[in-house]
């Protein structure tokens, strides 16, 4: 079966629009980045830092994110020199100040649940626009925006070698309307994509594909070379920290506003830090971190947050256990779960077919902004930090109970033990009312009147629905 790339569909054209004009420039950090023979404007931290943002460096990889954000589209109307000078006062207020910035994603991500309503409204601006006596072709996305079209696919036909084409045709046949309306758009609107059904979810073809990590635009002849950034109408767009694009999920209204160039407004977050230490060991699983790192941060309250990890641990966690984490940060309640940039995100991007040029360029910018983590990195400054030590397997077997996840394998095994030897020489019925007091989904603790009641009931009398049959 040939493999299904998410460029054979996109004809969508890009349009680099400018939304800061007659940047003040206020901190002298406009500079050109030489990378393979080409050229980048960016705006340097470093330089920011020699000429006003003292102790920028210190800051976490993610809040360097947002200080060039700002530091980028100064406009002095929207971000302001204070709001910038803010964000290097984080390192003496650590984000409880509650100072308030503007705040521009570089691009948003839609799926098809809230994606297909932005286009209808994009279609009836237009239609506003040619009542008006205004040139319709004047309505597009400010900021590229990609729409993909996932969880749509049904298995119709299976055990056989033309099955996913039988079942993705089947689908054109089931939603045509949809996909003729899609179509028109992703041809009718500038900075506008959309992928097709049949490719993959919003957040692996985000993570594997349209992700950059550093993100670049062409403005007035040159090329802009910035951190690619986003928001997502998903909560787990957090997914793509894991490749340290800093990403979060928002509402449909928020994602169009960003869309059409409206800043995000936002306070100056808090920042937890998260310590990771050695490598895990032998017997357990990336599952296994993934809860303990949960947990921990529940207990922490992260909520609002946003996490960044840290520490010589990176160093043994695979880019991929790394994005586990950060797509579970609206399980643990965080804004999001940082990755900063190090060798395993250039050698994802290598594996997953990005471009060699831009892969230097991710290398290079990073460097050159201080956001490239390597072992003898120094520690930034954190609002409060905590320490996972994955070497202790004992650690991360205190992992949440169901349902967010097992408990550790020999006390669940002592447990179900325990549960036979009392069960020996009991009736079966006390034996099923006692797995229904434990699970009250299950069907098999109900007596049969009360199955049958429930059967009949819309909600089957209560929590116990129909689910309890199945």
């Amino acid at each position: 079966m040939k493999a299904v790339r998410p460029s054979d569909y996109f004809i969508g054209s890009r349009r680099n629009v400018s939304l800061v004009t007659n940047h003040p420039d206020s901190f002298k950090a406009r500079k050109t980045l030489s990378v393979n023979g080409k050229d980048y404007v960016y705006f340097d931290l470093k330089e920011a830092e020699k000429n006003g943002l003292s102790g920028a460096s210190r800051l976490p990889f993610s809040m360097k994110v947002i200080l060039e954000n700002l530091l980028r589209n100064e406009d002095g109307r929207t971000v302001s020199a204070d709001d910038v000078r803010a964000v290097a006062k984080w390192l003496d207020d650590k984000g409880k100040a509650g100072h308030e910035i503007a705040y521009r994603p570089a691009r948003v991500l839609m799926q098809d649940f809230t994606g297909v309503p932005a286009v209808v409204d994009l279609a009836a601006m237009r239609d506003a626009s040619t009542a008006l006596g205004a040139d319709p072709k004047k309505i597009n996305p400010m900021v590229p925006v990609d729409l993909v079209i996932d969880h749509s696919v049904m298995v119709d036909f299976f055990g056989q070698k033309d099955s996913f084409e039988k079942n993705v045709d089947a689908e054109y046949g089931r939603n045509g309307e949809r996909y003729t309306f899609l179509r028109w758009g992703q041809e009718a609107f500038q900075n506008f994509r959309v992928v097709p059904p049949g490719t993959g979810i919003c957040h692996q073809v985000n993570l594997e594909y349209l992700a950059q990590t550093v993100w670049t635009k062409e403005e007035n002849g040159e090329t802009i070379a910035y951190p690619d950034t986003l928001v997502g109408t998903d909560s787990h767009t957090t997914m793509v920290n894991g490749l340290s694009v800093l990403g979060w999920g928002v509402g449909g209204i928020e994602a169009e506003a960003a869309m059409l160039g409206q800043p995000i407004s936002m306070m100056i977050p808090e920042v937890i830090g998260f310590r990771l230490e050695g490598k895990l060991p032998e017997g357990t699983t990336a599952t296994d971190l993934v809860l303990t790192v949960t947990e921990m941060l529940r207990k922490k309250k992260v909520v609002g947050k946003f996490v960044e990890f840290f520490g010589p641990g990176l160093s043994n966690l695979t880019l991929e256990d790394q994005a586990t984490i950060g797509n579970m940060a609206p399980e643990y309640g965080a804004t999001c779960g940082f990755f900063p940039i190090d060798k395993d995100t250039l050698a994802y991007l290598e594996a997953t077919g990005r471009d060699k040029d831009r892969i230097a360029l991710v290398e290079a910018y990073a460097k050159a902004q201080g956001m490239f983590r390597e072992d003898g990195t120094p520690d930034p400054v954190f609002t409060d930090t905590l320490e996972a030590r994955p070497c202790e397997r004992r650690s991360l077997a205190r992992r949440p109970e169901a349902p967010a996840g097992p408990r550790c394998p020999d006390r669940r095994r002592g447990e179900v033990r325990g549960c036979a030897r009392r069960d020996q020489g009991r009736p079966q019925e006390e034996r099923d009312a006692a797995v229904h007091r434990r699970f009250p989904l299950h069907g098999r603790g109900r007596g049969a009147a009360e199955r049958d009641a429930g059967d009949r009931a819309p909600f089957g009398g209560g929590q116990r629905s129909r689910l309890g049959r199945w």
